[in-house]
């Protein structure tokens, strides 16, 4: 039935060689650019077409929507290629703390709900593109566990921090990745597209 069409959900993120998302200090400074837009201009060029053919939604935590606001809602395409098409996606922010998500003065905000897994299950059974997390590790780790990830997308910087945010949870157990595409870039970044296989086996006891 129509259950076979579900909305993919896919994690994106830009990750160190060895693994992590963000410095200790939730630092970004290992990204191409620093963090700070413009990154590469081949990945946005990518990204651009990522948007525009392949998501409709944005899923974040709190914490990446605060560091989103601050600059997205007012960038414009000259600065970022991508500006006016992020800007258009719908909007959810998964917050326990939050009431409302104002986009900017844009006019347009972001749905907040409590609980961010429930909301990714939602999510996925609607039609329509797909949903994007972007940043927000507590989330997509949340995602992760609870089998709501559809697609990992990974940016591999050629840079190693040592320490910091890990994009997978530490008890994740062991899990096999289907891999899907690689691409790489001019400033030495490689894109890898893996696609779940489920998991092997989970440290501890399963999760209920």
């Amino acid at each position: 039935g129509e259950g076979m069409f579900m909305t993919k959900l896919i994690v994106q993120e830009f990750v160190t060689i060895d693994g992590f998302a963000a410095a200790p200090d939730g630092a970004l400074d290992f990204m191409p650019g620093g963090g700070k837009a413009p990154v590469d201009q081949e990945i946005e060029r990518d990204q651009l077409r990522f948007i525009k053919d392949e998501i409709d939604t944005m899923l974040l935590g709190r914490t990446t929507y605060e560091i989103f606001i601050d600059y997205w809602p007012t960038a414009t395409t000259d600065k970022a290629i991508i500006a006016d098409e992020l800007n258009a996606l719908s909007k959810v922010v998964a917050s326990r703390t939050l009431d409302q998500a104002p986009w900017g003065d844009r006019g347009d905000k972001a749905t907040v709900v409590r609980d961010g897994v429930e909301a990714a299950a939602a999510l996925r059974q609607k039609s329509g593109k797909g949903v994007v997390v972007w940043g927000s590790l507590t989330l997509a780790q949340s995602l992760m566990h609870a089998g709501l990830v559809d697609e990992c997308q990974l940016f591999l910087c050629p840079s190693v921090l040592g320490a910091g945010k890990s994009l997978f949870a530490p008890d994740i157990g062991l899990q096999v990745m289907r891999l899907l595409e690689t691409k790489s870039y001019e400033s030495g970044v490689m894109l890898l597209r893996y696609a779940p296989a489920g998991a092997v086996r989970t440290s501890g006891s399963d999760l209920t």
